[in-house]
């Protein structure tokens, strides 16, 4: 793609893609600027969209917008494009949280990881939140190992939970159910990124059509956005008995951290997606300090957790929300 072709409306497919990643409490919270003589995007943290209650320290918020980040990079190089990327270019301005400048690709790193990213694109579109029971098959080896490479590309670990570490982490996703019902402001903020589609049109949260059935046995680990409010014709069915779940890892805990954890997040969510396997989130035990310590793996673990992720076969989920381009995106001269 030459200088020339970089319009507009390229930029606006580029951070259309961007922007479907997702985000805790699908909260969205990034902006976008862009200026066409640098060729430069900056990825910017709308830390109004911060959950102070569940994630004081922004650390879930770095995630979301470093997910959002990838999804930036996969689109560029869908685009013919080499996204040359720098974390936390400038340390006086922490909302300043990347940028990307726009070249004609590929360039000096092209070739092999250009291409490993161009072919993530169509699942850019298909990956969505699944809340919904899968069944008991087994993620094949190969799967697992190519999710596993997919972390590591981006700076992390990731490790498929078993034994007594897998029943661990189960027992500190209900213990962290029970400290939220239990905090009636974590309750309250949770609430309010809940939407109700009767009442609502919403273009950002979490819509009442994606919650989900009830787990019959109340062992789902999904959060439950519904709360104690009743949801007419919602279903109550049993989901699998031994969840498959993984934990993605990083060996630094800071900022840029972060960052890299949420380009890992997506990758693995996108490579996942194109293998068929469906994804959720068991994110609870990550907001409270204690248990997220001891999240790690008791014999190997010395990194720290950043997302368990739920994987398994089923129903991929419906498609939420997105707020409109013209509100996340300032295209300069």
């Amino acid at each position: 793609m030459s200088a020339q072709a970089l319009t507009d409306a390229v930029v606006t497919e580029l951070v259309a893609d961007a922007t479907a990643a997702p985000s805790m409490h699908n909260a969205q919270p990034w902006l976008f600027r862009y200026g066409h003589r640098s060729r430069t995007l900056a990825l910017r943290a709308d830390f109004e969209r911060r959950m102070p209650e569940a994630d004081p320290t922004g650390r879930a918020l770095h995630v979301g917008c470093g997910a959002a980040l990838l999804n930036l990079r996969v689109s560029a190089a869908h685009h013919g494009l080499e996204a040359a990327t720098t974390l936390l270019p400038d340390p006086s301005d922490p909302v300043l949280l990347a940028s990307v400048r726009l070249d004609d690709g590929p360039g000096a790193s092209g070739g092999r990881a250009e291409e490993a990213l161009r072919a993530l694109h169509p699942a850019i579109a298909n990956r969505h939140t699944s809340r919904y029971p899968f069944d008991e098959q087994a993620i094949p080896d190969d799967v697992r190992a190519r999710l596993v490479r997919a972390a590591r590309a981006e700076g992390a670990d990731l490790v498929f939970l078993a034994g007594p570490h897998l029943e661990t982490v189960l027992g500190l996703i209900r213990d962290a159910e029970g400290y939220d019902r239990g905090d009636p402001a974590r309750e309250a903020e949770q609430e309010h990124w809940a939407r109700y589609t009767k009442t609502d049109a919403p273009v950002d949260g979490i819509p009442d059509y994606a919650f989900g059935p009830r787990d019959a046995a109340e062992r789902a680990t999904n959060r439950d956005f519904a709360g104690s409010v009743p949801v007419p014709g919602r279903a109550h069915v049993p989901f699998e008995h031994q969840p498959q779940l993984a934990l993605l890892s990083t060996g630094g805990d800071r900022p840029a951290d972060w960052l890299r954890a949420g380009q890992a997040l997506e990758r693995v969510l996108l490579t996942a997606t194109l293998d068929a396997v469906s994804t959720s989130f068991a994110t609870q035990p990550l907001e409270w300090p204690d248990l997220r310590w001891v999240l790690r793996d008791p014999v190997h673990g010395t990194g720290h957790p950043q997302m368990i992720i739920r994987l398994g076969y089923g129903p991929t989920g419906p498609r939420t929300p997105r707020r409109p381009l013209d509100r996340v995106l300032t295209i300069e001269p």
